[in-house]
């Protein structure tokens, strides 16, 4: 095992990144983030950005804007992947969608690159309820999202970080796609059951087709961006993701957090 490497998080300041800094930061792992806000900045859509902030960084932690899933995304996170590899990275972790056949370009490239590699395929996080786009439902009492009855087993990611930060720093991990689940297949309607449970506050399930979901979305993003959310959501919550994996044992050797102890962490958001 060699913890020192100096490792990058590239997009270090989202529900994944900032989680896997605090872990490192606490083994002493040097640590740098980039990101389009960062004093070390990296943007996808702006290459000259990408070797600076690659540095000498010997581990490299990959996620990618606005979602792996979209059409350009293999080009650029291949690009990105070979840069790194040639400047001397020789651990590669990219973050991934479990179950989206659209994002496997972009995962062969970064297995392609030159440098040890882990991928982490991860289902729908707990947190997209408190910290992502779902949270402002929640809090005005009425989620509409077009996810039907599909039971979906939503992971933590605190876990998720877990994988990640074991990931960048032992070499065990090396050559490993880990496909990340909680340890339970629930509804978005017995989500918000739970988070009214915990919260106090009285919350209600609107399943919503694609379509009026798109309407929903219209006001406040571009229509190319809600389409493709639209879409990508299709296709996700069509059922054939309703299945637990034992990625999170595999790589923590322990159980994955279940959706009651992540919502009675995050209860004081909905409060």
């Amino acid at each position: 095992m060699r913890n020192q490497l100096e490792t990058l998080l590239i997009g270090g300041s989202g529900k994944t990144g900032r989680r896997v800094e605090t872990r490192l930061r606490a083994k002493g792992v040097p640590v740098r983030v980039a990101s389009r806000s960062a004093a070390n900045r990296f943007d996808w859509n702006d290459e000259s950005t990408w070797e600076p902030a690659l540095g000498g960084a010997r581990a490299v932690y990959i996620t990618f804007y606005p979602d792996l899933a979209v059409p350009w995304a293999a080009e650029r996170v291949g690009k990105l992947a070979r840069l790194a590899a040639a400047r001397g990275a020789e651990r590669l972790v990219l973050l991934s969608g479990r179950g989206e056949h659209q994002v496997w370009p972009a995962e062969r490239a970064v297995r392609e690159a030159g440098a040890a590699f882990t991928i982490v395929r991860s289902a729908f996080f707990c947190q997209n309820f408190s910290e992502g786009a779902l949270v402002d439902g929640v809090l005005h009492g009425e989620l509409a999202f077009p996810a039907g009855e599909v039971r979906e087993p939503f992971v933590d990611a605190e876990d998720v970080a877990d994988v990640v930060a074991a990931a960048l720093t032992d070499e065990r991990h090396a050559g490993q796609i880990y496909d990340l689940t909680g340890p339970e297949l629930l509804s978005f309607h017995d989500a918000v059951v739970e988070i009214s449970r915990v919260s106090g506050r009285s919350v209600r399930y609107v399943p919503v087709s694609g379509a009026a979901y798109g309407e929903l979305l219209a006001p406040f993003l571009p229509a190319e961006e809600a389409s493709f959310l639209v879409d990508l959501f299709g296709m996700l919550l069509d059922g054939h993701n309703s299945l637990l994996t034992d990625g999170v044992e595999r790589a923590l050797g322990r159980k994955p957090r279940d959706f009651a102890s992540y919502a009675r962490d995050a209860a004081s958001v909905w409060r």
